[in-house]
């Protein structure tokens, strides 16, 4: 019969040996954050993707007024289209962005990036609703999941900079 340990979260129970979980958990990190710093670079210079180069950030466009003007209609539309344009949520936005990324990509401060990002996706689920596709659960929610779950899993010591010692000796760069 096989057993299983229980040991709180703080510990850990991993050997030296890195295992193909491990693996997983990295590659959804770095996965995840390239679309929270694809979106900054995206909205910042304007390739052509999601943003035309004339509406980037850089040529004076706004990050958040194309996604929060097209909330108007939406429960919370009018909390959320007074906000679209506003520089210090652009800048707000653009930080998030750019600094979940990196904390992802680069696997430190996963705690930091697993709320502030999990933060910002409920917030834009919250500009959605009610979603045309779903009764409450989309992409927002998954990816503010697996935020969490990537914090909790100590996901940035596997092709990351967790297991520098400087993050290790400072739990809020964990």
């Amino acid at each position: 019969m096989a057993t299983t340990r229980s040991t709180p979260m703080n510990v850990d129970t991993r050997d030296s040996a890195t295992r193909p979980v491990d693996y997983v958990w990295a590659i959804a990190r770095i996965s995840i954050g390239w679309i929270f710093l694809w979106a900054f670079l995206d909205k910042t210079f304007g390739w052509g993707f999601a943003t035309p180069a004339n509406r980037a950030w850089i040529s004076g466009g706004s990050p958040t007024t194309g996604f929060l003007k097209g909330t108007g209609e939406n429960a919370l539309g009018g909390l959320f289209s007074g906000l679209a344009g506003q520089p210090w949520v652009d800048w707000l936005f653009m930080l998030g962005l750019l600094g979940i990324g990196a904390a992802l990509i680069l696997g430190v401060g996963l705690r930091i990036a697993a709320i502030t990002g999990s933060l910002m996706l409920v917030l834009m689920w919250a500009a959605e609703l009610p979603l045309a596709n779903n009764p409450f659960m989309d992409e927002h929610i998954v990816y503010a999941i697996v935020l969490v779950g990537l914090a909790l899993a100590g996901a940035g010591t596997t092709l990351g900079l967790g297991k520098l010692p400087i993050v290790q000796r400072n739990p809020y760069l964990k």
